[in-house]
């Protein structure tokens, strides 16, 4: 399929319907509504190559509907580097930051309802090509890997916030399902990602940097990060991290086939320009020019000193903590008023840059943005490979290695070249890497997910009160956001949204 920058047009002609959507060519993502069956051309089975990609189309236009928003992340602020505003209308944020969230948080049940829109779309695809053979079997593959890529991938970050989950497989609603276990939940995953690695190409043709069609890696690299959850809580089946470190290690040996590898300079991660890059194992892709906004960086993540909107700030004790050198400083803003953040007027909390945008790059008053979203990063597959070594007794000198890149980097260091300045060669290399995780993914709505999993929940948040952060009249800072709920296991995970619990008794945990 021809590349048209970022957008193409398709024609399509099933039975006697003639669509006409624009969309995404690195995605082939279209601007859809809101409707189940959009992603269907026409009752009955796919015939065409055209009906089967107007099918993975839908999929991605529901996905883009929902991932433009933080409601998409919601469960990111559950950890101890993201806070929000302590009053104004973020409630349902302040749920996950507080650890207090109620089955009527209204971002989990828009969540739940987009994700599983994504699923049923999915469904209604895989179903609709049963039988399918298409001239083009590459396409053909590659396009149902791709579903079964998608799929699991929305079941994987729906798990992540809730834990056990439905597991709906056809597009004939369920109206009794029940939830499944949690080990049901990720051999679901795994069989999806599997699939979705066996069809899909080394690499996705006709298409930006950073995997906006998913390739073979980036469902590799899902599984390593899947292995790693499997291996900690709640299932706790440490044979995984094996698998962790297998998988991330398969991706690294293949990073050249799949277009992966580190960028030189963090600074440029987060930059409008650099929006598709190598690192990225799997972009969102976004064009406001064409209405696709993404609406989670920029004004948002401002103070109102600025105009921002103060939806997605820096824990003040994170910072505080975060080691000195490039990393930081490409992490959070210090250039003028962000300087000076311990006197902001309204909330004193650091801003990141990752949300705002280096000096210059995204204006203060742009709520919509070209931003992509990295879902998973090169760097988070080399920190799997030394964190799983690590963790399943196979500990190389090239899980050393993956560690030293990244700390090198951090440094502002060439990754490549050895420099015994910042390199470690022992030690208990899975904790370097989890902590390294801690410093290098800050920001980006992961952490959560490393503290559950390893159970760290109550030693990370129960010390959150700044230690070193006074404003200009010598008054020591206080944490914006103080937890007010539970820190023990039986609330790592968020309710099931209450108006599913209600049509469905059956989802009640």
């Amino acid at each position: 399929m021809k590349n048209i920058e970022f957008f193409r047009y398709i024609k399509v002609k099933a039975l006697s319907i003639l669509v006409l959507l624009l969309v995404i060519s690195v995605q082939n993502c279209a601007d859809l509504e809101e409707d189940p069956t959009i992603s269907r051309l026409a009752p009955g089975q796919y015939t065409l190559q055209e009906e089967l990609e107007l099918g993975v189309t839908g999929i991605y236009s529901r996905l883009r509907n929902a991932s433009q928003w933080s409601t998409f992340f919601v469960n990111g602020w559950s950890g101890d580097d993201i806070t929000t505003h302590r009053v104004s209308n973020k409630a349902d944020f302040r749920e996950f930051d507080q650890r207090v969230v109620a089955p009527t948080n209204g971002r989990i049940a828009s969540n739940w309802r987009d994700i599983y829109a994504m699923v049923r779309a999915a469904n209604n695809a895989l179903e609709s090509a049963a039988g399918l053979n298409l001239p083009d079997q590459d396409a053909q593959d590659r396009l149902i890997g791709e579903v079964h890529f998608l799929r699991g991938v929305m079941f994987f970050h729906l798990t992540r916030i809730h834990g056990t989950i439905p597991l709906p497989l056809t597009s004939i609603p369920d109206f009794n399902i029940g939830l499944s276990t949690q080990e049901e939940v990720y051999q679901q995953i795994e069989s999806d990602l599997l699939r979705a690695e066996e069809l899909l190409p080394a690499k996705y043709p006709d298409v930006q940097k950073g995997a906006p069609r998913p390739n073979s890696g980036s469902a590799r690299a899902m599984l390593a990060r899947l292995y790693l959850d499997w291996a900690g809580f709640p299932e706790k089946n440490t044979s995984k991290y094996a698998e962790a470190a297998s998988s991330a290690k398969k991706v690294m040996d293949n990073a050249g086939a799949h277009g992966f590898g580190l960028v030189e300079d963090l600074n440029d991660l987060w930059t409008l320009e650099n929006r598709f890059n190598d690192e990225s194992i799997w972009t969102i892709a976004y064009n406001r020019a064409n209405g696709l906004n993404n609406r989670k960086f920029g004004k948002l993540g401002n103070p109102s000193d600025v105009g921002g909107w103060q939806e997605t700030f820096a824990e003040i004790k994170f910072y505080e903590d975060f080691p000195e050198g490039a990393r930081k400083d490409a992490t959070y803003r210090s250039d003028g008023v962000w300087g000076d953040w311990e006197n902001f007027t309204d909330q004193a909390t650091p801003v990141f840059t990752k949300i705002v945008g280096p000096p210059g790059d995204i204006s203060l008053d742009d709520f919509n943005t070209d931003r992509n979203d990295f879902y998973m990063r090169y760097a988070e597959v080399l920190l799997i490979y030394a964190e799983a070594s690590g963790r399943s007794g196979n500990v190389t000198t090239e899980a050393w290695e993956a560690l030293n890149k990244i700390r090198r980097r951090a440094a502002g260091l060439p990754y490549n070249t050895p420099d015994p300045s910042v390199d470690v060669t022992s030690g208990d290399i899975a904790e370097l890497a989890f902590t390294e995780r801690k410093w290098e993914f800050a920001g980006e709505w992961i952490r959560w997910n490393d503290l559950v999993r390893m159970e760290r929940v109550k030693e990370a948040l129960s010390d959150r009160d700044p230690q070193s952060s006074f404003n200009s009249d010598g008054e020591l800072l206080d944490v914006q956001n103080p937890i007010l709920g539970s820190l023990e296991t039986s609330n790592y995970f968020a309710p099931i949204p209450q108006n599913e619990v209600d049509l469905n008794p059956n989802l009640k945990k």
